[in-house]
C-alpha cells in the first residue's frame, strides 16, 4: 500500500479536465505519487461529484494527503468536497491562501476553476499547497477542534 504522506489525489469534470491533465502530468513529472479520481477521459455532460466524492472520501479514510479538485469555477467542487468529514477545501486562485490555509487552518484539499485559472497560476498555487506544513500551534489546534465538533454533532 502506498504511503499516504505522500500520495496526492486529483479529480475534475469536464469543465476541469484539461487542467486536471495538465496538473497531474506536471507533478507526475516532478516525482509526486498520485491517484487520478477521473474523469480519466474528457465527457461533456458528465458530474462534478461524480469525481470529487470519492477523492474527498480518499482523504477523510486517510488513503490520500492531500486532495486537489477541479470543476468549471471550483466552487462547486468545494461545496462537494466539504460535505465529507475531515475534509477541509477551498477554492484557491491566489498564492497566499494557498499556504495561509495549511498552515492555519490544516487545509487539505485545494478546489480550481478549471474555466478561470490560468496553467502558470494553477500550477504556482498547487506547488505552494503541497508544499506547506500545518503549524501545529495551541491556537489552531482549539479551532480545528471546534470544526471538528460540528462536523460530528450533525450526523446525530
Amino acid at each position: 500500500m502506498n504511503d499516504a504522506s505522500k500520495l496526492i489525489g486529483i479529480a475534475a469534470d469536464h469543465a476541469g479536465f484539461e487542467l486536471k491533465e495538465y496538473i497531474l502530468n506536471r507533478l507526475i513529472a516532478s516525482g509526486y505519487k498520485l491517484i487520478d479520481y477521473g474523469n480519466t477521459r474528457q465527457i461533456p455532460d458528465d458530474d462534478y461529484p461524480d469525481y470529487v466524492i470519492p477523492l474527498a472520501r480518499g482523504i477523510a479514510r486517510g488513503d490520500i494527503s492531500r486532495g486537489i479538485a477541479i470543476c468549471g469555477s471550483g466552487v462547486g467542487a468545494c461545496i462537494t468536497a466539504n460535505k465529507v468529514n475531515g475534509v477541509r477545501a477551498c477554492l484557491i486562485n491566489e498564492t497566499f491562501s494557498a499556504r495561509q490555509g495549511v498552515e492555519d487552518d490544516d487545509m487539505n484539499l485545494i478546489c480550481l476553476g478549471g474555466l478561470v485559472t490560468g496553467h502558470a497560476m494553477a500550477w504556482e498555487v498547487v506547488t505552494i499547497f503541497l508544499s506547506a506544513t500545518f503549524k501545529e500551534t495551541e491556537r489552531y489546534l482549539r479551532r480545528l477542534s471546534k470544526v471538528s465538533e460540528l462536523e460530528n454533532s450533525r450526523n446525530r
